[in-house]
């Protein structure tokens, strides 16, 4: 199998380097851009299994690329950022980023991300390239391998990750899951990352849905623990 293509939007000069080569070290192929709108011209060209995206990045700003080529594009997009300001992962995420890195981090959880976003894109496409059963709870419907979603018998469009959140919890039917093992189950991770991901992507899901997102039916909390969807 030929090395995953990885594209590394960052103008940190030290920081590219030092991502570059780690990820050469685990066998990618890592191509670079120092501004917005050369990686936007990369992401086109290249069509890398992986985009790694600053935030902040001078000519265009990360959420601007993130915007773009969502309109273009599936490929996978992990958000790096200096901000502490949780309204900019947020916002990050609504844009169409899969997930976030917050700086300063360390290589192996960079990695760690890295490897459980490509193993998630390699389970959609086995997906699809294979018959699975239409799952069905409580008016909703999903198929897994269109990934479409239907409620009260209406087609509704979910990102992602809201996608494979309701189909890991539909699939396991009222059975309650705290923040961290859906983060290992959903995105992938095999050690504890940030739950207010977990909790983003719930309220979504809620608001398209439920019937009435401040008064669930469907998605429910089990305080203290975590998340359920009722059987």
């Amino acid at each position: 199998m030929p090395p995953r293509t990885l594209l590394l939007v960052e103008d940190e000069e030290t920081l590219a380097k030092a991502v570059a080569f780690s990820l050469e070290r685990e066998g990618y192929k890592v191509a670079r851009a120092a501004d917005g709108v050369r990686g936007l011209e990369l992401a086109r060209e290249l069509k890398p299994d992986l985009l790694i995206l600053d935030l902040m990045l001078p000519k265009m700003d990360g959420l601007e690329v993130c915007r773009v080529l969502r309109r273009e594009t599936a490929m996978p997009i992990l958000m790096l950022t200096a901000k502490v300001d949780e309204v900019d992962k947020v916002v990050g995420l609504e844009l169409g980023a899969d997930d976030y890195i917050t700086k300063p981090f360390s290589m192996r959880e960079l990695l760690a991300r890295v490897k459980a976003m490509l193993r998630r894109e390699e389970m959609h496409q086995a997906a699809k390239e294979s018959p699975s059963q239409t799952l069905r709870a409580d008016g909703l419907e999903l198929e897994p391998a269109s990934r479409t979603v239907r409620v009260g018998g209406k087609a509704v469009a979910l990102r992602p990750k809201e996608f494979d959140l309701l189909a890991f919890l539909m699939r396991n039917g009222g059975v309650v899951f705290t923040r961290d093992r859906l983060l290992e189950q959903v995105w992938g991770y095999d050690y504890a990352g940030d739950s207010r991901t977990v909790d983003v992507h719930v309220r979504w899901l809620r608001e398209k849905i439920e019937d009435d997102p401040a008064k669930p039916s469907r998605l429910l909390t089990v305080r203290g623990v975590g998340y359920k969807l009722e059987a």
